[in-house]
């Protein structure tokens, strides 16, 4: 199965000018590569025009909506019952954008009932692999 979900969401761009504003983004899930989302931004919040796409790992989303997540350039943690603050940390500096947890937790789900959480080696073909490699294929 090669399914492809997307999920658009509306974030709200957390800067320091006055008050946040909303901008839309699309949470991406591949079966193909189980263990990645993507999260991509339009181009015209970027700071040179382009869109802007970031990878990270589907733990790292579902732990973040739970307690503070990650030490690398993709943060997640919980703000509240109802809000999730990501952060994207790169040269030029921070992005720290907030969604709705229940958007989240939806496009979670879907992704899980594509491939469910602790079977995404089987969907890399990893087994097979070593299958093949220690003769038992």
């Amino acid at each position: 199965m090669n399914t492809v979900i997307d999920h658009a969401v509306q974030v709200r761009l957390i800067a320091t000018a006055p008050g946040p504003y909303a901008v839309p983004a699309v949470l991406h899930y591949q079966p193909a590569d189980p263990l990645a989302v993507r999260m991509s931004f339009p181009p015209e919040i970027s700071l040179d025009g382009s869109a802007v796409d970031w990878a990270f790992a589907r733990e790292l989303l579902a732990e973040g909506l739970r307690a503070p997540a990650g030490r690398g350039d993709v943060r997640v943690r919980p703000c509240g019952p109802d809000r999730t603050v990501m952060e994207f940390h790169a040269d030029e500096g921070i992005a720290m954008v907030q969604l709705d947890t229940v958007d989240v937790r939806r496009f979670l789900d879907r992704s899980y009932g594509a491939v469910p959480a602790g079977s995404e080696l089987a969907y890399l073909g990893m087994d097979r692999g070593l299958a093949e490699l220690f003769g038992a294929a």
